[in-house]
């Protein structure tokens, strides 16, 4: 009897083991390669045990929407009753209504992308999926940035801040997942070696070669659709669908730079040519912004310091830093040459913003930046700035897009008494972002009122922050330490933080930072941060008739 006891129990022992849910069924296989194995399970309930990377992605992805739409309808729910709160709690959640439907716009389009595909992709294709998802976590997180601005009370009451998170979550596996399924890693890897020292002289001994000062009507006459701006001997031109003149004085075809916008033609097609608006000369007090819709546009003025474009506004005075910009463009592939745009609100006023770009695949050549805290927000997408003046204190160029600036000029500035400056400060929440900041062949020299502060290359504002410094002249207005923390240590083991081939009294390493992000990088690594590699240069850059290096 003893022996069939134990033979019993041994029985239920054995299927009892047989039973327990091992590893691999408690994480499945693609959700324990994301940032939250658990979540991902737990969020993407698929029963079907040969699932793969591709059916958790497009699940995912198709999650994400619903998430979106959710919390879309909840600002909105909350905007129709907005009696009782502030001006700025107002612009918080009016900036998360924005947020929450380009993030709408953006997964739908990778959900269209990744339905119809169960193989890597093209590496262009993967690529902009990729920047688009990376944008969603942007997006969301600046949605979170505001809403914390917003009485305690107020959020905590109405539970707005407890399903972004959740939501954030989302969208990091669903980027995850797209760059394990659909990513083309080792096309990725092997374009960061393409065209190393491919340089694009761009417009003819770095002037345009058209006289933009005649009149409108001998422009008129001179366009057409044809191909207007020469660029290089090679024959590269930069083709112009249309011109218009912005002028104070009455002569041209518009007074407001925000008139010669609205005309502009919706959704060009690349073919159509950049639909050109020329500003004269002249100080231009208002609030620019291009819209998604206006692609290929184009603004060229008569100089730095000729052309200037200027507001004031600001957080002290009630304006979410999201939307205390002067200049704010979302359209694709939008270019600006020669000329100035400022946020004159001045530092007691903190945040002030004077550009924010949220442009995919934009340019600007030959343009100054002025403000003093956030001068330039480079909030999301790809970005390329050449020639550019930037001014500032704290954290003068932040935001989280792909972003190179080769040939600019820094000038850390005065700051209020008891502040330090800056340069940059990187907002990368995710490590699957294909985000961040390169800093090639540039200048940082003290502005003449800087005096005795001291500044700093960056400071990780997100978790994995990431800023590049290659190349690039460093006066002695540069701290021995190079990096500052945001506070404590936070970021320091995830941040990413490199310099290469530096030169000039600040560049000097033997004193840095020891903390795990800090890297000093060699040319092998440096060249992933370039024109060609980091953002697509050798695509999109030719046709807008900039200059520009594609390699170190």
């Amino acid at each position: 009897m003893a022996t069939c006891t134990h033979l019993f129990f041994l029985l239920l022992l054995v299927l009892a083991v047989l039973l327990l849910p091992t590893t691999s069924s408690t994480v499945s296989p693609p959700c324990q390669y994301t940032p939250y194995p658990s979540f991902c399970r737990s969020s993407l309930p698929i029963s079907n045990s040969s699932a793969n990377v591709y059916d958790y992605g497009r699940f995912s992805v198709r999650k994400s929407i619903s998430a979106a739409d959710k919390f879309s309808a909840m600002i909105d729910k909350y905007l129709s009753r907005s009696s009782g709160l502030t001006t700025g709690a107002i612009h918080a959640l009016q900036d998360c209504q924005y947020l929450a439907r380009v993030n709408i716009d953006f997964l739908t389009s990778a959900f269209q992308t990744v339905d119809k595909s169960q193989t890597a992709l093209s590496t262009t294709k993967s690529q902009d999926i990729q920047t688009m998802l990376s944008g969603i976590l942007t997006n969301t997180e600046t949605c979170i940035d505001g809403l914390q601005s917003i009485s305690a009370s107020w959020t905590s009451k109405n539970g707005i801040l407890a399903p972004l998170a959740n939501d954030n979550k989302l969208y990091s596996v669903s980027l995850s997942l797209f760059n394990r399924g659909w990513g083309n890693v080792k096309n990725k890897k092997k374009s960061s070696l393409v065209s190393p020292h491919k340089k694009h002289i761009g417009f003819k001994n770095g002037r345009l070669p058209l006289k933009m000062s005649e009149r409108s009507k001998a422009i008129f006459e001179t366009v057409g659709r044809r191909k207007l701006l020469q660029t290089d001997d090679a024959g590269d031109q930069v083709v112009v669908s249309d011109i218009v003149v912005v002028s104070q004085d009455g002569s041209g075809n518009f007074t407001t730079i925000t008139d010669a916008i609205n005309i502009a033609p919706n959704k060009s097609a690349p073919a159509d040519g950049y639909f050109l608006i020329y500003v004269t000369a002249g100080i231009y007090e208002e609030y620019v912004n291009i819209p998604k819709n206006k692609l290929y546009l184009m603004i060229i003025g008569d100089g730095i310091n000729q052309t200037v474009i200027t507001g004031n506004h600001s957080v002290v005075d009630g304006w979410t830093t999201f939307n205390s910009a002067t200049f704010i463009v979302t359209a694709p592939n939008f270019v600006a040459v020669n000329i100035t745009i400022r946020n004159t609100a001045g530092a007691i006023k903190h945040q002030a913003v004077a550009l924010r770009n949220g442009a995919d695949l934009s340019t600007f050549y030959s343009c100054s930046f002025e403000a003093y805290q956030d001068t330039l927000y480079t909030h999301s997408l790809r970005q390329f700035y050449r020639e550019c003046d930037i001014y500032g204190t704290v954290d003068f160029i932040f935001g989280n897009a792909a972003v190179v600036f080769q040939n600019c000029n820094l000038y850390p500035r005065s700051p209020m008494s008891g502040q330090f400056n800056a340069i940059t400060a990187q907002g990368r929440t995710d490590p699957g972002q294909n985000t961040g900041t390169s800093i090639q062949n540039c200048n940082i020299r003290a502005a003449e009122d800087l005096g005795s502060t001291r500044t700093y290359l960056g400071r990780p504002w997100k978790e994995y922050s990431r800023t590049v410094y290659i190349k690039t002249f460093m006066d002695s207005s540069i701290d021995a330490a190079g990096w500052r923390e945001w506070s404590g240590d936070f970021a320091l083991n995830t941040s990413y933080y490199a310099e290469f081939d530096n030169s000039g009294p600040g560049s000097d390493t033997s004193r840095r930072v020891s903390w795990p992000g800090y890297h000093i990088i060699n040319a092998t690594d440096a060249i992933n941060f370039t024109a060609s590699s980091f953002i697509p240069g050798d695509e999109f850059l030719p046709q807008t008739g900039v200059p520009y290096s594609g390699g170190l």
